[in-house]
């Protein structure tokens, strides 16, 4: 039971040094930094000394240059887009829906292959939990620093994440997986692994930012034994503007990034031909 006054929310109640803060100004521009004693962060309105944001909760108005700033932790939305990157990342719309879509639920053991620059990766080791397992292939060992790194600075424990070098196309490791999320051009190379690393019913998903690319993967599923239940769909997300006089949705949107498929692996074998009604039946007979 919480004490009077005191925060149940699972933020931090105020900033301490090593936290990231997202400052927005009035014109709703972000800025993502590290908060650190005695450092001051820079901005084309002024300079925010990392002191004044220091020992303050979040939501807290700080002054630097003669403006305000609202400070705020910064969520997983806020984070990936702000993030260095090696890679094109998924976009958090997206984000949203692979980890509905793609059933991802704590205690899940997960297998993703192209980690990229750890978009994907943070978002399932957070809903996977600390009762779950991700395991990341990366084939391109460059890659593999600057995605840690991008990790760990949202979180800074990850034991349950376990990050090889290796190509899905090749093979998996894992067995008794409950759900592969493949970020990788040519998915439909890996069926045959994952197909033998999946438990019976568990999802596949994969994501693909060109229609090509969906066609020749929903092909191979469809030909496949193992898989049944294939969907496809992609996400716009289209922002509105409210104003005391006018609603309208903004001049620009985030339209067309990527195309989800999903699939269910199942026992092989073929779907039994529907029964005919009763009804039809008596309707052919001769007369």
């Amino acid at each position: 039971m919480a004490l009077e006054g005191e925060s149940t929310s699972p933020g931090p109640s105020v900033f301490r040094p090593g936290d990231r803060v997202l400052l927005l100004d009035r014109k709703g521009r972000r800025y993502l930094f590290t908060l650190r004693p005695g450092h001051t962060f820079h901005t084309h309105l002024g300079a925010i000394a990392h002191d004044n944001i220091l020992g303050r909760p979040p939501g807290s108005w700080v002054v630097g240059g003669g403006h305000s700033f609202l400070a705020l932790n910064p969520t997983l939305a806020d984070y990936l887009l702000e993030i260095p990157r090696v890679t094109q990342i998924i976009y958090p719309k997206d984000l949203g829906a692979v980890l509905v879509y793609g059933d991802i639920f704590p205690g899940a053991r997960v297998l993703e292959a192209g980690m990229g620059s750890g978009a994907l990766t943070l978002a399932l080791l957070r809903a996977v939990g600390p009762t779950g397992t991700v395991y990341s292939y990366e084939v391109r060992r460059e890659f593999i620093p600057r995605a840690l790194q991008n990790i760990h600075a949202f979180l800074p424990e990850t034991p349950h994440l376990v990050v090889r070098e290796a190509d899905v196309y090749q093979g998996v490791e894992e067995r008794g997986l409950d759900r592969v999320v493949l970020d990788v051009p040519e998915p439909w190379r890996a069926l045959p692994h994952v197909a033998q690393a999946l438990v019976p019913g568990g999802i596949l998903l994969c994501w693909l930012p060109t229609v090509l690319q969906v066609h020749r993967l929903v092909q191979a599923l469809e030909a496949h034994p193992a898989f049944t239940l294939i969907e496809t769909f992609e996400v716009l997300q289209r922002p509105w503007h409210f104003s005391p006089v006018s609603a309208r949705p903004v001049h620009r949107m985030v339209a067309h990034t990527g195309f989800i498929t999903t699939a269910r692996r199942c026992t092989p074998g073929k779907p039994l031909p529907p029964e005919t009604p009763p009804e039809e039946q008596e309707s052919h007979e001769p007369q």
